[in-house]
């Protein structure tokens, strides 16, 4: 059984498999080709996009959906991730779609069952499907991405969309740019900075990442207020350049990016949300479609 726990559990000519049927898909249509298939969704973290669009992918082809109440679950009794996973699976479901709090959990979950696994973000550790969006994203504007430069902005150390962008956009030829507050920067081989504008006039490509307030034990910033005067992507900053702007959302407005450029044509925050039920549509199809 194939599952979707990072990004490097696809090869590169798999990814372009995926990439060209989410072109196929991006037009609006219905193709029900999973029309005998049950996905459940088992979401332990508050999500209102991800689950939405898996929603909305799965129902395009056809899928039916079970969602679990997490909050009522049998986990609220005691009984182990495991327990709960090998449970669900003994029901018959093709796939299950794992949201969790903690690193690692849907890789265990893997391990005990027959349904595909598929990682819908867990911890700091890894978002396969949005990096696979983001990349589609960015298909579309440079066609080849191979070569181009992507400044990677905010809180990376605990972003686990940074983790699994990094891997898979540097495999596709992109050089990665880590931009962040020293606290923020993790370990790491690639070209860091903590200035904006030292890298701004050689950038094809900004993503800009979500503040992590709830994953940090205590404030690094005084406030928001302080992390958005150095790091936040303003009109001012971008200016005339031939850049386009990427963020995973949900958007801090003026904290991230502001106003103005979230309206500006050059930021494919709403296109990603668009690329991002094509690319799971892509993603569902490959996992599930012959089993």
């Amino acid at each position: 059984m194939e599952h979707l726990i990072c990004t490097d559990d696809f090869s590169i000519d798999e990814i372009n498999d995926i990439l060209a049927d989410a072109k196929r898909f991006s037009d609006g249509r219905f193709d029900r080709i999973l029309q005998d298939k049950i996905i459940i969704t088992l979401f332990f973290e508050n999500s209102t996009r991800t689950k939405s669009s898996f929603e909305i992918a799965a129902k395009r082809l056809g899928a039916e959906m079970v969602h679990l109440d997490v909050a009522q679950s049998s986990t609220k009794k005691g009984e182990t991730l495991v327990d709960t996973a090998m449970n669900l699976d003994a029901m018959g479901p093709h796939a299950i779609i794992v949201r969790h709090k903690n690193s690692g959990v849907p890789k265990i979950l893997s391990d005990h069952t027959k349904a595909a696994i598929i990682n819908a973000g867990d911890g700091a550790h890894a978002h396969p499907t949005q990096a696979l969006l983001d990349l589609f994203t960015l298909t579309q504007h440079f066609k080849n991405v191979k070569g181009k430069k992507i400044a990677i902005v905010g809180d990376i150390k605990n972003s686990r969309v940074a983790n699994s962008n990094i891997e898979l956009l540097t495999r596709f030829g992109m050089e990665v740019i880590l931009v962040a507050p020293p606290h923020f920067l993790p370990k790491t081989t690639l070209r860091t900075t903590h200035f904006l504008e030292e890298i701004i006039d050689e950038v094809d490509a900004i993503m800009s990442l979500r503040t992590q307030t709830e994953r940090h034990s205590s404030q690094s910033y005084a406030s928001l207020k302080d992390y958005a005067s150095d790091f936040c992507i303003t009109e001012e900053l971008v200016g005339d350049r031939d850049i386009i702007l990427l963020h995973p959302g949900p958007v801090h407005r003026n904290i991230d990016i502001s106003d103005a450029l979230l309206d500006d044509e050059r930021c494919k925050v709403l296109q990603q949300v668009s690329n991002g039920v094509s690319v799971r549509m892509a993603v569902l199809k490959k996992l599930i479609h012959d089993i």
